[in-house]
């Protein structure tokens, strides 16, 4: 057999090189092909446009080498963190978001989206896709100064209403019927969740603008853990539900970190496990020092979280079906901020469950706050 192509062979080969070389250039967002060692096949348009580059000067270099990818603050980006090597040694497809710099040196935030090219099982290459998202961030921006704005301006009128509606309820306005008492407690009990909402949101806001303040102190967790349980008691009482604290082994000593923001994460996952758990149920906090953490875990036997909903646990807004059927006042920013705040003490926090069967949520929480790179994916 000629091992030499046919003109009408090689007529073919170029025809389809052509389509294929159409179709990567007709990408609306940026796309970059990347070979098996990562060096740069083909660019196209849109890339050279948001990247500032020509082709010539990119084809053929090691992609990670001259794109380079950095935090907020302008720290270049480790190449095991990139999507890029993510893909290759995944074998699956990785999006996240981060900043390119530019040829001038000016970064840009960007969306990205990398996918491994596989050929029974080994990798030949990969194709990332990304777009810039400046204008996303900008709005993105304008809606949390917009919510933190809101937030404190309303928290003036609801002091008055609560403190109005106390008086009312107290006598000090004349008596009252029982009947205007009952209307006053829910006037109040309103007025305290309004409260927490704003609060939720104004943390949410200072999250996600990198505005947190924290101030390192040594921390009781036992102390901390209990004052919770008592400031939310009473819900845990009309709810039917039982409590139970379960500390393990010695009082953990040397805990530096942020007494507030610790107590805002615990209390919101407690309160998460009473919401969703139903009458006769129980609640356990536990609390156990490890060499370099604290380890602090929040189990119910409640209905648990849907496979379907798992990855999107932490996600704004998100609440599963099987939980909105039954509670109606959620709002889906819990979770989000409760992960947002440990993310600025250092922390992780991760769970399992079972729908129907309950779930356990875990809390580690560094002995000390440790500073790691803004994450864009907070911002965006």
């Amino acid at each position: 057999m000629n091992s030499r192509q046919s003109p009408t062979l090689k007529a073919a080969s170029a025809e389809t090189r052509a389509e294929t070389d159409a179709l990567f250039n007709s990408i609306g967002d940026g796309a970059i092909a990347t070979d098996e060692f990562g060096r740069i096949t083909r660019v196209n348009p849109v890339a050279l446009q948001i990247l500032g580059y020509k082709a010539s000067e990119l084809v053929g270099e090691w992609f990670p080498r001259k794109v380079i990818a950095m935090s907020e603050e302008g720290q270049p980006i480790n190449l095991i963190d990139r999507p890029i090597t993510k893909a290759f040694l995944t074998g699956k497809t990785v999006f996240q978001k981060m900043f390119y710099q530019r040829k001038n040196g000016q970064p840009v935030p960007v969306s990205i989206s990398v996918s491994p090219i596989l050929l029974k099982g080994r990798p030949l290459g990969a194709i990332e896709v990304f777009r810039d998202i400046t204008l996303e961030e900008e709005i993105d921006r304008m809606k949390s100064d917009f919510i933190s704005l809101a937030a404190h301006q309303l928290r003036t009128p609801l002091s008055s209403i609560k403190t109005y509606s106390h008086m009312l309820q107290d006598g000090y306005m004349g008596d009252i019927t029982a009947e205007q008492k009952r209307s006053l407690t829910t006037i109040i009990g309103a007025a305290d969740r309004m409260n927490e909402l704003m609060s939720m949101l104004l943390n949410i806001t200072r999250i996600e603008s990198g505005t947190i303040a924290l101030n390192s102190k040594q921390v009781d967790i036992y102390r901390l853990t209990e004052d919770v349980m008592r400031e939310v008691g009473l819900l845990a009482a009309e709810r039917g539900v039982h409590m139970q604290l379960e500390k393990q082994g010695k009082t953990p000593t040397g805990l530096r970190t942020d007494s507030l923001l610790l107590k805002e994460i615990i209390t919101n996952l407690v309160t998460n496990a009473i919401k969703y758990t139903p009458p006769k149920g129980e609640v356990i906090i536990s609390v156990r020092g490890r060499r370099n953490d604290v380890l602090v875990s929040v189990s119910d036997n409640g209905w648990g979280i849907p496979k379907y909903a798992q990855d999107q646990v932490f996600s704004k807004f998100f609440r599963a079906n099987n939980i909105t059927k039954r509670e109606t006042t959620g709002t889906g920013l819990g979770l989000y901020m409760v992960k947002g705040l440990l993310e600025e003490l250092g922390g992780k926090i991760w769970f399992i469950t079972e729908e129907g069967q309950g779930t356990t949520f875990f809390c580690s929480i560094p002995r000390k706050i440790t500073t790691s790179p803004v994450n864009i994916n907070k911002t965006m």
